[in-house]
């Protein structure tokens, strides 16, 4: 009897755990493939653009070891805030003065945006202010954040993306999160140190975090006194990040109303309430030579892939980004070299993250694959900050440029429809004066042209590693990682 006992229970057992498995593999395989909330992963139309300006900002060091900063982008963003009327529509990533174990001087991005959206709140009452935001913020409902709190006492509404209906970027943990973790939601806590900066969290923001998804884009709408006006950004108005290398566009047209109605899909899915749309054709269109396009999700990845794959002798390339892993990209990117196009690759050498030291993957490994093949790579001469612009330049022979810039890395999370990102695609004449801004901008960085070393030769970084490059391959394909 004992030994049937025993028996049942083995075969119970075995039971349960093959209908755990099952559980397991079910739910991880459904939120890898599930289909995406409708609006998400968007393409807009090329649109005629009435005004574009490029903005960057800049982080060196000088001959005394002091960092200088030069920062354009959220004074931009300020401005447009200060000359809104109607409508504020304020998507960013990070949001908050958390600055980890660095110490340095920072600029007060976090309270400057806040002071400026209550200030015109309080001048324009009727005013729609829709701030949009990622969970990250409250390090996933773990702990207040004193910025959005006082925003919404003001009645300026604050959005956390709902990131669930996302697809699982890391799907052999996010099965087990969903399946054991999420019915328990979370609370504000003080077991664990904020792994952000400085208070304490629960074990479950911790373990939220592991997903590794956000809402990651970048960009701020506003009403002006001759239409509507955007940028599209690589920055976010955080503290810890207020000395990073980043770029902006700010631009005017019908592309703006493109770019309204793909933040209304997330307001959409995360339950955030109503925006105005209007119909972009109505506008008036001034400039036909010089055009935008918004991408958001894998669209922006079709657009890299496109302009790469043009690509050929008498072409030119130059990308210049914070996290370069895609094996599709790279790709391309070889056999837009291989065809004859010159190529520039200036990479951030992964070695900082807000006083922590990281050990350079993956774009170590991928500078070891491009230089081996002749495609010259540099470093961002970084101290502390990261070189945080995510950008594509191409120069054609026929005197047609395109620049595709935003929130996107070059990565499997931010362009396999993953992580929410927004960027925006300008095509036109390379002589116009954007085009010569972006190209000033990235000699300056490649070649140090003014007397300040923002870049490094490739061998100051050089990591040919071959266990690193297995461990940057095996991040890359399954998620487990933060890039």
């Amino acid at each position: 009897m004992m030994q049937i006992w025993k028996s049942k229970r083995q075969s119970f057992l075995v039971g349960l755990i093959f209908i755990g498995t099952l559980l397991l593999l079910s739910v991880g395989a459904y939120n890898v493939y599930k289909p995406l909330p409708a609006g998400l992963s968007f393409a807009g139309r090329i649109r005629p653009v009435s005004e574009i300006t490029f903005y960057k900002d800049l982080t060196w060091v000088d001959v005394e070891g002091k960092r200088h900063s030069q920062q354009e982008i959220f004074d931009k963003v300020l401005t447009m805030i200060n000359g809104a009327r109607y409508l504020i529509v304020l998507d960013m990533f990070l949001f908050n003065d958390f600055i980890g174990k660095e110490q340095a001087p920072y600029r007060r991005l976090a309270q400057e945006v806040t002071d400026a959206l209550v200030a015109r709140k309080t001048k324009y009452p009727e005013m729609l202010i829709v701030v949009i935001t990622d969970p990250i913020n409250t390090v996933y409902n773990g702990m207040k954040n004193r910025y959005f709190e006082r925003l919404e006492a003001e009645s300026i509404q604050v959005v956390f993306t709902n990131l669930e209906p996302l697809r699982d970027s890391n799907p052999a943990y996010s099965a087990f999160w969903r399946i054991f973790v999420k019915p328990f939601s979370n609370s504000y806590g003080a077991l664990l140190p904020n792994p952000f900066g400085k208070g304490r969290v629960s074990l479950r923001s911790y373990l939220a975090l592991f997903n590794f998804k956000a809402n990651h884009r970048k960009l701020i709408i506003c009403d002006a006194a001759d239409g509507f006006s955007a940028l599209v950004t690589s920055a976010n108005p955080h503290d810890g990040s207020s000395a990073h290398g980043n770029v902006a566009l700010y631009f005017k047209g019908p592309a703006v109303l493109d770019l309204l109605q793909s933040e209304k899909a997330v307001l959409d899915f995360s339950g955030g309430g109503l925006l105005p749309l209007y119909a972009a054709e109505s506008l008036e269109n001034k400039d036909y030579e010089t055009t935008v396009q918004i991408l958001t999700e894998k669209r922006i990845k079709d657009a890299l892939i496109a302009a790469l794959s043009q690509a050929g002798v008498g072409d030119k390339l130059a990308m210049l980004t914070f996290y370069l892993s895609d094996r599709d990209i790279i790709s391309a990117l070889k056999k837009a070299h291989g065809r004859g196009a010159t190529v520039r690759v200036l990479l951030d050498p992964n070695k900082d993250a807000f006083g922590r030291e990281k050990n350079g993957i993956p774009n170590r490994q991928v500078a070891d694959e491009l230089v081996k093949i002749g495609i010259p790579v540099r470093w961002s001469n970084t101290h502390g900050e990261q070189s945080h612009t995510k950008m594509l330049l191409a120069e054609d022979k026929q005197g047609q440029s395109l620049v595709i810039l935003g929130s996107a890395n070059f990565t499997r999370r931010n362009l396999e429809d993953l992580n929410l990102e927004t960027d925006i695609a300008i095509r036109g004449p390379t002589a116009i004066p954007l085009f010569q801004d972006v190209r000033k901008y990235v000699d300056l960085l490649w070649s140090n042209t003014d007397g300040r070393e923002f870049s490094l030769d490739y061998i100051e970084y050089a990591d040919n590693s071959f266990l690193r490059r297995l461990q940057y391959r095996w991040m890359e394909a399954t998620g487990m990682s933060t890039f």
